[in-house]
């Protein structure tokens, strides 16, 4: 016979172990260019009936993203691009519109805008960037104009970028790291502060993060202790009552 109170405690236990795992998911990312810290919140849930009033399971509550924006770094190359504030760009992921923070571009084969893994940057517009081939040099402006200069040196604009500022409680984490919403697309938003030459950094304060993973530890260790005592108190209690029916 176990103390009921043990599964008490390892609700406690499961959901700390989850939330370690989230803190390590950031730590691991702290260095990945546009990341956005990932954050994690759980509420009581209060239990009925007879001597349950003290007692309290755990359930997990929204899971969402910090927006604070990470520190810009000047890079110099002209297919970088990061927003001041607020904003996201818009890319082309299996036909569906998707956000991210990271403005890092190149150009395939194709002659398409892409990011570092694949997915085609959107225009203005709502279409894939596709610049062509055989440029001396392509380039985005500040304003997130994408630019070309063609082989007799003639700089010529082609389109702006697509770029979003949907509400926060709109968005949707995807497991790739890129957002969506729960409509398939947002219109292009005019006059989001950008500046070309650099990208975003990760919005994880390593410190922070750090003193997060002691406290969760110590969390879980103290959740475990108490599933330790109720199988101890068990044992207590089958012991005793095997010496009453001596």
């Amino acid at each position: 016979m176990i103390d009921r109170f043990a599964y008490t405690a390892m609700t406690g236990a499961k959901h700390s172990s989850g939330q370690l795992a989230n803190t390590t998911h950031n730590l691991a990312n702290a260095q990945t260019l546009g990341f956005r810290e990932m954050l994690s919140g759980f509420r009581t849930s209060p239990l009925s009936g007879a001597s349950a009033d003290s007692r309290a399971f755990v359930v997990d509550s929204t899971m969402g993203f910090s927006a604070v924006p990470g520190t810009l770094q000047q890079t110099g190359n002209p297919l970088d691009i990061a927003f001041v504030q607020e904003g996201y760009f818009a890319v082309e992921v299996d036909g569906a519109e998707a956000y991210t923070r990271l403005g890092r571009f190149t150009v395939d084969a194709q002659g398409f805008l892409v990011n570092q893994i694949g997915h085609k940057a959107l225009s203005s517009d709502g279409g894939a960037i596709n610049v062509g081939m055989g440029h001396q040099l392509v380039y985005l402006g500040a304003d997130g104009g994408v630019f070309i200069q063609d082989a007799k040196g003639e700089h010529k604009f082609v389109t702006h970028l697509k770029v979003v500022n949907p509400p926060i409680y709109e968005l949707n984490r995807r497991p790739d790291g890129l957002f969506d919403v729960s409509q398939q697309w947002r219109e292009h938003q005019v006059g989001l502060p950008m500046k070309a030459g650099a990208v975003e950094s990760s919005n994880v304060n390593v410190a922070q993060v750090m003193i997060q993973m002691i406290q969760q530890n110590r969390m879980f260790d103290l959740n475990m202790r108490m599933v330790q005592v109720a199988d101890q108190n068990a044992r207590s209690a089958q012991t005793l009552l095997s010496l009453s029916r001596v």
